[in-house]
């Protein structure tokens, strides 16, 4: 009984008693203009995005504030002193950087002298989000306040602005092509030799070998409802087409949760790196070919000008749940494959023939070369902040 009414105030406290708050702290509390917000409802590590900026911000200038507010998904609670602090800092903090969906804020009023920033978690844009999925499935009601609160938005092209400023319905004015912070590592030529000698000491026996790379998308709603039918997957032919000279890894998008069961006797071939703490962009600098669907890693994957192949069992469903700002097949730069037989030969045609150009791709969807996005969006803030 005890937990129940429990559960019943905690909801009480985070719905009404938050927003009174906040109203509050709008209203009779000054904005703090040295102060930077950092607010994730999808990772209690301080990554991505989130650290370029964070690190480059402490670099450059040694007297702002910092306000870290990290969880690692929607349903992990925040305590009542987190909620009165979250209420504060979102009213009182100049900037408020944001890297994925954060609900509690969306119902909020910023302060005109504010600003609320999402840095977002992806790259590019191709396949359809937010209020542009609006009467599809696990699309939002066009009554819905998520995301629209928005002051900037950075993204990596001037050819993606519409996309997003229609996906998160905001002006198309608060969309930035500053280029995105956490792609400035494919340009540090010593960054990826250090971390590619990391990871064959760490894992030799990649070494000698073809590495493939599986990493596709979650199936399913959200963070919540989120799948991926492993049944797709035909290991025993991807092992023995693979098992003389490839290593085939696998990496699941971490709102699986459940893990694909590799037997015994593959698992000199086929690995399940789901659960590694190795960075999916650092993984691919010793990837070879690059096996996706619908997922964004194809953007960072195309800066290293390597092929990638398209494993899409379920493209037709996907597309009349989903859909795509551009045709699917006009807008992926490399083979679509639909079954275990054509992935195979796939791979085995790109293991010998790893000549594709990825540069008409990446340049649609990259205004910036130069790994200074970090730079950029930390400029930006600062002329916000008004930091000499």
């Amino acid at each position: 009984m005890w937990l129940l009414l429990e559960g019943i105030i905690y909801k009480i406290y985070r719905k009404f008693v938050f927003r009174i708050l906040y109203w509050v702290f709008y209203n009779f509390f000054p904005t703090n203009n040295r102060r930077v917000a950092f607010l994730s409802d999808s990772s209690v590590k301080m990554k991505d995005n989130f650290a370029f900026v964070y690190r480059e911000l402490k670099a450059r200038n040694n007297n702002l504030e910092y306000y870290i507010l990290l969880k690692s998904s929607v349903t992990e609670k925040k305590t009542y002193k987190e909620l009165f602090q979250l209420a504060y800092n979102i009213a009182t903090s100049k900037i408020i950087l944001l890297e994925d969906y954060y609900p509690l804020v969306y119902p909020l009023k910023i302060k005109k002298n504010s600003e609320l920033i999402q840095l977002w978690h992806a790259v590019g844009a191709f396949k359809k989000f937010g209020y542009s999925r609006s009467g599809k499935p696990g699309g939002p009601l066009v009554t819905s306040r998520d995301h629209r609160n928005y002051t900037k938005v950075i993204v990596s092209a001037e050819s993606v602005r519409p996309f997003y400023a229609e996906g998160f319905g905001v002006p198309m004015e608060n969309v930035v092509p500053t280029g995105i912070p956490r792609t400035d590592i494919f340009f540090d030529n010593e960054y990826k030799r250090k971390i590619s000698e990391m990871l064959y000491r760490k894992y030799p026996f990649i070494k000698n070998k073809k590495v493939i790379l599986y990493a596709p998308t979650f199936r399913g709603n959200g963070q919540q409802s989120a799948f991926f039918p492993f049944k797709q997957l035909d290991l025993v032919k991807i092992y023995n087409a693979l098992k003389e000279d490839c290593i085939f890894i696998i990496k699941m998008h971490p709102f699986v949760k459940d893990r694909i069961d590799i037997p015994d006797e593959f698992k000199h071939v086929i690995f399940d790196f789901t659960n590694s703490k190795e960075n999916i962009n650092d993984m691919l600098f010793i990837t070879d070919i690059l096996v996706t669907d619908y997922s964004s890693v194809c953007f960072e994957f195309g800066l290293l000008n390597k092929p990638m192949i398209f494993y899409c069992f379920d493209l037709e469903e996907y597309t009349a749940a989903r859909d795509f700002y551009t045709p699917f097949k006009e807008f992926v730069p490399g083979p679509i494959c639909t079954n275990s037989n054509e992935l195979i030969d796939s791979i085995n045609v790109l293991k010998k023939e790893n000549t594709l150009d990825q540069s008409h791709f990446t340049s649609k969807y990259f205004d910036h070369f130069d790994g200074k996005s970090t730079k950029r969006v930390t400029v930006m803030i600062e002329k916000i902040l008004k930091v000499n």
